[in-house]
């Protein structure tokens, strides 16, 4: 099953070069101070073959160009209240724009919609109180619904049990998975041998 895979939460340098050797394509650094993932200082590595993908809440375009030249970001993944003028504000100085949406039911699919042309990729996210990383699902059926030629990564709640739910997925948009709290030791902190069992599994052919 040949999608891309990000790996977001990621913090400690080693903890991040240990991860990108196993090939995954992105990885996701979160720039909001209410996440317990919150990156506050630049690790001592950052990947240098999978992209880099900076998470914010929120933010001023200064605050996320600012942090996209420190970090050196690929992407910037946008998980608030952002409009596609914004997206398209971020894209027109170079960045590329993943705007995440939170889906609880179908009609939420077609919020996708108004950021046609102004992302590189949507990031369907479970719908929770706070911005995201809630480690839940939602009902991944309601995937069909959506009409959009966007393509986009499927996030919230995935872990090692899904690979039969996700192979499943027959959407052509889908183009990848995001994982990140069912995959861990600690908030920041992944659990290698649980992503290595996912990979192979992902990718072990029927």
């Amino acid at each position: 099953m040949n999608k891309l895979i990000k790996v977001c939460g990621m913090r400690q340098a080693e903890n991040i070069r240990a991860v990108e050797a196993l090939g995954i394509d992105m990885m996701g650094f979160i720039f909001y101070p209410k996440s317990p993932r919150f990156v506050q200082e630049l690790p001592a590595y950052m990947p240098t073959s999978a992209q880099r993908v900076g998470v914010f809440v929120n933010e001023t375009e200064q605050a996320i160009m600012a942090c996209a030249e420190r970090y050196g970001l690929n992407y910037v993944q946008l998980h608030g209240q952002e409009s596609p003028d914004f997206c398209k504000t971020l894209q027109a100085q170079g960045m590329k724009v993943m705007k995440a949406l939170s889906i609880g039911r179908s009609k939420d699919l077609d919020n996708g919609l108004a950021y046609e042309g102004v992302c590189d990729y949507l990031l369907f996210d479970t719908l929770c109180e706070q911005h995201g990383g809630s480690g839940k699902q939602f009902d991944w059926e309601l995937l069909n619904q959506y009409r959009g030629s966007t393509p986009f990564l499927l996030s919230g709640g995935i872990d090692a049990g899904s690979v039969r739910a996700l192979r499943a997925i027959r959407h052509e948009q889908l183009a990848g998975f995001d994982i990140n709290s069912r995959f861990e030791q600690q908030p920041g902190l992944k659990d290698m041998e649980s992503i290595k069992a996912f990979l192979n599994d992902l990718q072990r052919k029927k």
